[in-house]
């Protein structure tokens, strides 16, 4: 009787380790498609007591993992977020710089511009081709106006996409932290925490979408997470990463840090959607928007220097220089106009705004057209379209350079064109080095989707559910299933024999 109840347990104990199997195979195999589920598998451990097989023990869950290539995938997933971020940033401006040749670009509109100062000299006292000149230098500043206002906007976006990622953060790092508490209390229960764990895995990949993070399991089976920098991430609720909300005008400088407990982390936190927003906030965009207020800054002083007030700030002014270089030109991109002035009186084109006493180092000497001078003055036209629009300022005198330095609101920030070469230069200069970044953001892109890709495709074969594994392995527990349920059919017979010979009843 008793190698028959032996018998009877340990069948018992595999019909019901194979059942524990066949729920983690349909588990597993309802999974096979979420992203970041590894596949869970629970051990067997035969039971012996007195040296005597009494069944069999299931282990709790576990997760397959393998860490080495999940911290490389993390760090993958931060870096084509960021990136992506940055492109879906610069997007909109490269759309509004338009395409080279085109004529929807500046260096086009600059060609427009000197077009029509060229077809005024052939007849100066033209009305018509007078007011085609200020339509021309309209187009130039709208152009200018539409790119410093796409920059501003962009940038005023990543501001406040930043309160946004820093509020996913801290919600992210709460759910991690519930799912702390709970592993850790079933791992001290000995009981299975493979479901917790890939929940907790799919919250490290948000966390890996916001920003740079490393991460590590604690004895105890809790996650740790810090950025970059090794400041550790909160997950028990203690603090909050907090930040806040800026209004941010095209000069401004300072914006609202990041911080946890009192402690400016911004600087630390690279990588990801929130890195990538800093990033574009505090340096990306402002240096675009340093190098339009450059240009536009210098477009108005080279006419201005020659004696024709062309393209000013609302009120007629044309910037000047400082220290910083663009302290009296912060924004300027975004409100240079043509000098109201020559709107209504387009005839300025052809005699001038103001005279110019001339220098050695700078433009020559410039009397304006008097009221009633001759309708065919040419000297203004001539002076723009060899001077203002020219790389010399007067014959054989180089322009002034362009600042490609000391620009900005804290001038900090640098430019890789500038120089003293004509207004066409400078504009085909700035729209090829804005357009390479872009394009340079585009291929890093590319290249790290892929890699990304390869490196998912390597997790998946390492740690993802494999159906065709999964239903083999089912195969082979069904096969376990009716064996077990023959031995307890087999028992079951002899139980009754045995009753019936001792009994006599059949």
């Amino acid at each position: 009787m008793g190698a028959l109840s032996a018998s009877l347990d340990i069948a018992g104990s595999g019909l019901a380790a194979v059942q524990r199997e066949l729920a983690l195979v349909s588990q597993n195999i309802a999974n096979a498609g979420t992203a970041g589920y590894a596949t869970e598998s629970a051990a067997q451990t035969a039971l012996v007591a007195g040296g005597q097989g009494m069944g069999v023990i299931t282990q709790p869950a576990i997760a397959a993992s393998d860490p080495a290539l999940q911290a490389e995938l993390l760090a993958q997933v931060s870096q084509v977020s960021g990136l992506a971020t940055q492109q879906a940033a610069l997007a909109p401006i490269d759309q509004v710089a338009g395409t080279p040749g085109a004529g929807n670009d500046l260096a086009s509109q600059i060609g427009a511009l000197q077009n029509s100062f060229t077809t005024l000299l052939a007849d100066p006292s033209n009305q018509a081709q007078q007011a085609a000149v200020v339509q021309a230098a309209q187009g130039v500043a709208g152009q200018l106006n539409a790119l410093g206002g796409a920059t501003s906007t962009a940038r005023q976006t990543a501001q406040t996409a930043i309160v946004a990622e820093v509020g996913t953060l801290n919600q992210t790092l709460g759910q991690i932290g519930g799912l702390n508490n709970q592993i850790v209390a079933l791992t001290e229960q000995h009981q299975s925490t493979a479901d917790l764990v890939n929940q907790r895995n799919a919250a490290v990949q948000t966390l890996a979408q916001l920003l740079t993070v490393r991460t590590s399991v604690q004895p105890d089976g809790a996650l740790l997470g810090a950025t970059a920098s090794g400041t550790i991430l909160p997950t028990d609720g203690s603090q909050a990463v907090t930040t806040g909300n800026a209004t941010l005008s095209p000069g401004s400088s300072l914006v609202p840090p990041i911080t946890l407990g009192g402690v400016d982390i911004t600087a630390g936190l690279v990588g990801g959607q929130i890195g990538a927003n800093i990033a574009l906030q505090d340096s990306v965009l402002p240096t675009r928007q340093a190098g339009l207020d450059e240009f536009a800054a210098t477009l108005a002083q080279r006419f201005s220097a020659q004696g024709l007030n062309l393209f000013t700030d609302a009120a007629g002014g044309v910037p000047a220089p400082g220290v910083p270089a663009q302290v009296h030109y912060l924004g300027f991109a975004d409100s240079i106009t043509v000098n109201p002035a020559v709107v209504a009186s387009p005839s300025l084109v052809r005699d001038g705004t103001q005279a110019v006493a001339g220098s050695a180092g700078g433009a020559s000497a410039f009397t304006p057209n008097p009221p009633g001078g001759p309708a065919g003055f040419a000297s203004m036209v001539s002076r723009v379209l060899d001077y203002a629009l020219g790389a010399d300022v007067q014959p054989g005198v180089a322009q002034p350079a362009a600042n490609s330095s000391g620009l900005g609101a804290s001038g900090t920030l640098s430019v890789d064109y500038g120089g003293s070469g004509s207004v066409a230069a400078l504009a085909g200069a700035m729209t090829a080095s804005q357009a390479a970044g872009v394009g340079d953001v585009a291929g890093q892109l590319t290249n790290a989707q892929a890699v990304q890709t390869g490196l998912q495709t390597q997790l998946q074969g390492q740690t993802g559910v494999s159906v065709d594994n999964q239903l083999s392995t089912m195969i082979a527990l069904q096969n376990s299933y009716g064996a077990n349920a023959k031995v307890m059919t087999a028992v079951e017979s002899m139980f009754t024999t045995l009753i019936t010979a001792v009994t006599g009843i059949a």
